[in-house]
């Protein structure tokens, strides 16, 4: 099933048909408030916002391991996840979709960003960490969309609120960063050790603060190219969710995560742990 990912006024669009509402509580606490089985044109998806039915989280504040956690229970096994970004660089413009292939995590560490610990041992793999077979997707339906869509970009995750310096800016770039957001980490992270596919989709709103030749980026222009955007956004949701699955290649994410992963013996672990892993597992 595929799992979306969203916090840009999707389920205001035609074609966002709300199911039911579903339990948020997991072994994490709770997940972000809007957690919803829907069906996004004509196919059955969960749907989760992100930050809150009002939007009401910091990037900081959003359990991500709680949303992970309970789309994997649900029965998702595809996740996309779409957020809100900076350009570093001058080729993806405001009103422009990225698809994300690499991350530099650039966060303070105080997100939980494990299902691991607490006597849980346990390693993935994240030299990929987005979906390639799903990526390959969306790239051959790339000449039929309406936004133009960039791919093999690499995303910083800052922890933000507050947007980067200009230094900042710059000393990302160096890094070899074209892509600035708050919120794709650790969601990334966690949605591989779930064994889930994560195919991240950024809409481009800014350009950071980088050239100083260029207005920097405010709040007030973020959420305006936002809603210019959300309809088209939406349709090209619409076309993800309904590709044909034999159109879908062969991918190792299912196989990548705790499942072949983990450590420590099942044995080892206690009675909560074993329950809840049964379902990352």
């Amino acid at each position: 099933m595929w799992g979306v990912i969203g916090g840009t006024g999707f389920e205001k669009c035609e074609g966002f048909e709300i199911l039911e509402n579903l339990d948020r509580e997991t072994p994490f606490g709770m997940a972000s408030s809007y957690f919803k089985r829907v069906k996004i044109g004509g196919m059955e998806c969960l749907y989760l916002s992100r930050h809150g039915e009002h939007h009401e989280k910091l990037p900081s504040e959003v359990n991500y391991r709680a949303n992970i956690f309970a789309l994997k229970r649900w029965g998702v096994d595809r996740l996309i996840a779409f957020s809100a970004v900076g350009s570093l660089e001058q080729e993806c413009k405001p009103g422009d979709v990225a698809v994300i292939s690499q991350y530099i995590d650039r966060t303070k560490g105080i997100r939980a960003h494990t299902f691991c610990g607490d006597g849980i041992i346990g390693h993935v793999s994240l030299a990929h960490p987005a979906c390639q077979a799903m990526t390959d997707v969306v790239r051959e339906m790339e000449p039929e969309c309406e936004h133009k869509i960039h791919f093999d970009k690499t995303y910083v995750c800052i922890e933000g609120p507050y947007f980067s310096t200009h230094a900042e800016s710059i000393g990302y770039q160096k890094l070899g960063a074209q892509i600035i957001g708050m919120t794709q980490y650790p969601e990334f992270a966690l949605a591989r050790e779930a064994g889930l596919c994560y195919l991240p989709v950024c809409f481009v709103t800014d350009y950071d603060c980088w050239d100083l030749n260029i207005e920097h980026v405010t709040q007030q222009e973020v959420m305006r190219i936002l809603k210019e955007n959300t309809a088209k956004g939406f349709r090209l949701l619409e076309k993800i969710v309904n590709v044909d699955e034999e159109q879908i290649g062969d991918c190792k994410c299912h196989s990548g995560g705790l499942k072949s992963g983990l450590l420590s013996p099942i044995t080892s672990l206690s009675d909560t742990q074993k329950k809840w892993m049964s379902v990352i597992y």
